[in-house]
């Protein structure tokens, strides 16, 4: 198989994923906290990405959209893409549902030109959406190429080393290579990390791991300023059954159990356009 190979099977399992995710109780958290008046972010992300009232704003990735009709809640003028078809029409639904503007696109990240023009003042992405990228390098271009002089890049991401534990073992049994070779982790999970209870006709996916120093370069090379580089001792998902819930805060967090040694399980990063 090729790189378009691997690509066009992970849309056909993000198009199925995408139809059944806003009836899962995963999703329902976030859209419920929308139809509320909230938000599907966390403070963290607000804050450190600043004011965002008046900006445009690119979101990558975006999904369902719950994080793009967010931003536009707060005041961007949102533009949101996504390579799967039906990610696109679940997120005009929702956006549609709760009367926010969002712009929505359907697009291959490395194929924006065309679909998406001109510069924004913020371009965004966040949670699980690296390893998805065959091609970090060309990534940060594009994020490069999307910003305004003065631009504000930011990313919030599940961190590298806990994707080096085997994620079906109870304890932390390292199973993948920090520093990947290039080809892409195969997985055939029959069911979606939203609905464990799912039952997939398209499971098989490929992901491509990256350590945290390639996508620190990439983004120096695209020519990036890095304003800061925060690991966090949570993330946003139960990506590890060795993780519990942190209940310090009402937002959606989790962490190592009492007693165990911390471990960098997010991080967050946030840069400019010169």
């Amino acid at each position: 198989m090729n790189v378009r190979d691997y690509v066009e099977a992970n849309r056909r399992h993000w198009d199925e994923v995408a139809r059944l995710h806003p009836r899962t109780a995963f999703y329902q958290y976030h859209l419920e906290r929308l139809r509320s008046g909230g938000t599907a972010l966390h403070r963290l992300e607000i804050d450190e990405v600043g004011d965002v009232a008046g900006k445009t704003l690119l979101h990558l990735q975006c999904h369902i959209g719950t994080e793009s009709v967010s931003w536009a809640r707060l005041g961007a003028r949102v533009t949101a893409v996504d390579f799967s078809a039906g990610a696109i029409d679940e997120a005009r639904r929702i956006a549609s549902e709760l009367r926010v503007d969002v712009r929505f696109e359907r697009a291959n990240i490395y194929e924006l030109a065309g679909v998406v023009d001109g510069a924004f003042d913020i371009v965004y992405t966040s949670w699980g959406v690296l390893s998805w990228l065959p091609d970090l390098a060309a990534w940060a271009r594009v994020v490069a190429r999307h910003l305004k002089p003065g631009g504000v890049f930011y990313i919030a991401e599940f961190h590298p080393t806990p994707w080096i534990f085997d994620e079906f073992s109870e304890g932390l049994r390292v199973r993948y290579a920090y520093f990947p070779d290039g080809e892409p982790v195969m997985d055939e999970t029959p069911s979606s990390y939203a609905d464990p209870d799912s039952n997939l006709e398209n499971r098989r996916t490929y992901s491509w791991p990256y350590p945290l120093g390639q996508v620190v370069t990439s983004l120096i090379e695209a020519g990036l300023r890095i304003e800061l580089l925060h690991e966090l001792p949570r993330c946003p998902y139960q990506m590890l059954p060795i993780l519990v819930r942190d209940t310090t805060d009402d937002e959606r967090w989790y962490r190592m159990p009492d007693g165990a040694p911390d471990l960098p399980l997010g991080f967050t990063l946030r840069a400019l356009r010169d």
